[in-house]
This record gives structure tokens, sequence and C-alpha cells, in this order.
């Protein structure tokens, strides 16, 4: 099977999408992350959830989980609040984690391959420079773990 036949349509972000939308996206959609494209619609990046949640957390509650346990729940309440106005580009690491960008006649184990590699839960998959869809980790595993 091939990457044009296991891509689905998912939703992206372009680098200039208000960072609020693109947290609301990963959450409504309960998306594992999210494929960032430049403006002209080629794969750029991943903005895994993971970071999102990351940017929702002080600093100083990451380097030390125990405070957490002290803070109020309202802190979390205002977590929006640290991404309004923001872009996407703004919330990125200053070095994005690279992509999984897969060849659109590429096989499930080549797919499988760049994913493990990269340890991204999202491929893009292009055509002559357009998006015509992403594969995630959970749909590759379904692919290879269905019965035959």
């Amino acid at each position: 099977m091939y990457a044009d036949v296991m891509a689905e349509e998912f939703p992206v972000v372009r680098l200039d999408s208000l960072a609020l939308q693109a947290a609301r996206l990963l959450a409504e959609n309960r998306l594992p992350g999210l494929v960032i494209t430049t403006a002209d619609g080629r794969p750029y990046t991943v903005l895994p959830a993971s970071d999102v949640v990351k940017l929702l957390v002080p600093s100083y509650v990451q380097e030390a989980p125990t405070l957490a346990a002290v803070l109020p729940e309202s802190m979390a309440d205002r977590a929006a609040d640290k991404l309004g106005g923001k872009t996407v580009r703004d919330v990125l690491s200053a070095r994005p984690p690279e992509l999984a960008v897969v060849d659109h006649d590429d096989n499930i184990v080549e797919v499988a391959a760049m994913m493990a590699r990269l340890r991204c839960p999202l491929a893009a998959v292009p055509r002559d420079g357009a998006m015509i869809g992403v594969i995630t980790a959970s749909r590759l595993l379904e692919l290879v773990l269905a019965p035959t």
C-alpha cells in the first residue's frame, strides 16, 4: 500500500495562523499534533499537542513538578491568555521538530521507518508540492494490524 492511499484528510495550519485557534483545533479533534505549513501550503514542521500543553505550564513548574500541587486550578483557566495574540510561528520552539514527509509512492514500511526515525506521530504526504493528506501513527498501525 502506498502513502497516497494511506493518507487521510487532516487539519493543517499555517505558520501565521493564530496559536489559540491551533490549540482549539487540537483539543476539539483530539489530535496528536498538527502539520504546520508555509504560506504557500508546503509542509514545514509538526506542532505536537504535548508542546502546546507545555506552553501552558510555567517553566518553574516544569522544572519542579511538585509545585503543581500547590498552584490553584484557576491558573489553568488563564491558559488561553498565554496563547492569545500569538501566531503558531511565535509558539514554535527555536528548533521545531522535524516533520516526517514521505513521497506519495512510499510503501507502508518506508512510511513507518520515517515516522519511527523522527519519532513523529504524523507524516505529511505531498504531491507536486501540495499536501494531499496526512498519515497518523494510529492510521499506520490500523493498516499494519488489520487482519489479512
